[in-house]
């Protein structure tokens, strides 16, 4: 039998299940402060529930399905995590320690099939979504993390911008973000909490529709149609004027912010003329957006793009600011290991190749 992470289950879902399983009501709260308040890892250490309902839990449910594979830490506080998946497929999940809190981001897929050309993360195609409980247990594996360090601190944000797009893998990034928003458990607010995605307008329409609350950032890149395909391959289908009525949608039903990212690329987007063509687009959306400026992460498999110049990055922010556009621009966090998203990930997969063919090697001339 191939048993669900109980993590993938909202508290309604769980209330619902230990109900039809002919459990009392009050039983799903008891749980649910063992997972996400106690945070154990083993349903034998939820003392309170009978025995009964902790081996019915334990026919059909785990609670731990991800293996720490590599840890990497920074100077500056950063921690990445790569797990491995019950499957064998890796992950990445990262630690950052900000001026407001702690944040973690968060990979939705194995693999990413967006193809922007510039992105570690979609050099190995997409395999399969995530479940919502693998999503949910990178939190807790961070939250973990943090509880054996003896600190007192817990996970206060939380970013969806990790290998793969959200908006890809709709129904798990919903229960998951309803699991990790639930004031029972981990509470993390909903303003505490920013989906990115690379912007497909349906789905952008239903994230909208939903009105879960959290932030939204549109991973922007480009000024134009004709840049954009050239860096995004997903501009094909969607092109920005399609894009921006979704993004019209969104502002106009919820009056939330929402926030552009832009990744500068050296001589290829970065240009004064950019930052002009950017601050008309986005004109009549400017008091309820941003742009957050993005300095790039070089990736050896993507030679041709280059991180812009410090004074090019000024010089964009300043244009920018100049034409009453609220921006920032990104601080950089793990610039000392694998900061890309998906790049040490990328390099582990690639070891373990080279790794295999030695092996084959040896064992032909053996």
């Amino acid at each position: 039998m191939n048993k669900a992470s109980i993590y993938g289950l909202t508290f309604e879902q769980l209330t619902a299940w230990l109900l039809e399983h002919e459990h009392r009501k009050f039983r799903a709260s008891q749980v649910w402060d063992w997972l996400y308040r106690k945070r154990v890892t083993d349903f034998a250490e939820m003392i309170d529930v009978n025995k009964e309902c902790i081996q019915l839990l334990e026919e059909h449910f785990v609670i731990q399905t991800l293996t720490e594979h590599v840890k990497q830490e920074s100077a500056d506080g950063t921690i990445k995590f790569l797990f491995k998946l019950k499957d064998g497929n890796l992950i990445e999940t990262v630690l950052m320690r900000q001026k407001y809190g702690l944040a973690v981001c968060v990979t939705t897929q194995v693999g990413c099939n967006i193809g922007c050309s510039f992105c570690a993360s979609g050099l190995i195609k997409k395999s399969r979504d995530l479940t919502s409980g693998e999503i949910v247990e990178q939190i807790m594996k961070a939250q973990q993390h943090l509880d054996q360090a003896q600190q007192d601190e817990r996970v206060s944000h939380v970013v969806v911008m990790g290998i793969g797009e959200p908006f890809d893998n709709f129904k798990n990034l919903v229960d998951f973000l309803q699991v990790i928003k639930d004031q029972k458990g981990l509470a993390i607010g909903a303003k505490r909490i920013t989906v990115s995605t690379s912007g497909l307008p349906d789905k952008i329409i239903e994230f909208t529709d939903a009105d879960l609350q959290v932030n939204l950032a549109i991973s922007l890149h480009a000024p134009n149609d004709k840049l954009r395909t050239q860096i995004m391959v997903i501009n094909r289908a969607f092109p920005i004027e399609r894009l921006m009525k979704a993004v019209d949608y969104y502002l106009e039903k919820t009056n939330r912010r929402i926030m552009f990212e832009y990744i500068l690329l050296k001589d290829v987007n970065d240009r004064k003329e950019h930052a002009l063509e950017l601050a008309e687009l986005i004109r009549d959306k400017q008091n309820l957006c941003s742009v957050n400026l993005i300095p790039y992460n070089p990736v050896d498999e993507h030679s041709q793009y280059q991180r812009s110049e410090q004074e090019s990055i000024l010089a964009f922010y300043d244009t920018l600011k100049k034409q009453d556009i609220n921006c920032t621009v990104r601080l950089e966090h793990g610039a000392d290991i694998d900061a890309a998203c998906g790049q040490l990930r990328s390099k582990q997969i690639k070891k373990q190749s080279e790794d295999d063919i030695s092996d084959q090697d040896r064992f032909a001339l053996g």
